[in-house]
């Protein structure tokens, strides 16, 4: 069994690294770094280790996560953005073209979002998610952006000025087969939300959804990224061909990521192809 540290006692560094150790935390001294330079109290520190200890995820403990350079804001049960969507990320930025129109559907806390406004500087910015708590999560994290925050299910909440214009699509969605969601670490599977995870029996129904309406919104020679799993990214390619659209997948060994590609042909690539 755990020891919480005593309030009155407050854990020194050392101790914080000691104690998350004890409780199966493999960065400990990483996750202690961040702890004490996030509390403004002693009395906090030790709530926030026991928080952690309890098996809070650190981004919900402290409020944030890093992501492309960026402090991202989070709340309780908001999805917590990966690592790995860095790569995603990453492939957005370098295909978005100057003054470029955004979409980041799924959105979670607007951590894609935020980043594409960071390092492709778009001219116009837009998020959706069905979640209204990481809805909030993501308004105070695009807003400063300039972006604009939709509630609702994927394309449904969007104004109908943005078909046929966006530029770069980007779509995290949950890809985990439900059979599987059992199997997920306890950060993930207790403390963010279901539906956030749950992709369907194979784990691609809401990106087939994403695939099928992209045409409809992209603007011509507009990409979609989509991240997904190795094993899952041939059924993503089918599905990102049959919604119209050019496919291709990247992938990072580092980071175990996976993004499929659409891009949506110009009126001279398809007199081409005929």
């Amino acid at each position: 069994m755990s020891v919480h540290p005593s309030p009155s006692s407050p854990p020194s560094h050392p101790a914080v690294v000691s104690t998350l150790r004890a409780a199966g935390c493999v960065f400990a001294e990483e996750e202690a770094d961040i702890l004490v330079s996030t509390a403004r109290t002693p009395d906090e520190l030790a709530a926030m280790v026991a928080r952690r200890v309890d098996g809070l995820p650190l981004e919900h403990v402290v409020g944030w996560a890093e992501f492309c350079g960026l402090r991202i804001t989070l709340e309780p049960g908001v999805f917590v953005p990966r690592r790995r969507t860095e790569f995603l990320a990453r492939q957005a930025v370098a295909l978005a073209p100057p003054a470029a129109v955004v979409l980041d559907l799924c959105c979670g806390s607007g951590a894609v979002a935020a980043a594409l406004a960071g390092h492709a500087d778009p001219a116009e910015l837009h998020a959706a998610d069905l979640d209204p708590a990481a809805v909030r999560c993501a308004r105070r994290n695009v807003s400063p952006f300039g972006g604009r925050v939709h509630e609702g299910d994927l394309y449904a909440p969007l104004p109908a000025t943005l078909r046929g214009r966006v530029d770069i699509l980007a779509a995290n969605g949950p890809y985990v087969p439900t059979g599987d969601v059992a199997l997920l670490p306890p950060e993930a599977r207790d403390h963010e939300r279901r539906m956030a995870l749950d992709g369907g029996a194979d784990g691609l129904d809401i990106m087939r959804r994403v695939a099928a309406g992209a045409g409809e919104w992209l603007a011509p020679g507009g990409h979609l990224f989509v991240e997904t799993s190795e094993r899952q990214a041939d059924e993503a390619v089918v599905a990102v061909v049959r919604g119209g659209l050019a496919a291709r997948v990247v992938t990072d060994d580092d980071l175990y990521a996976t993004v499929v590609i659409g891009t949506k042909k110009d009126a001279r690539q398809l007199q081409d192809t005929r």
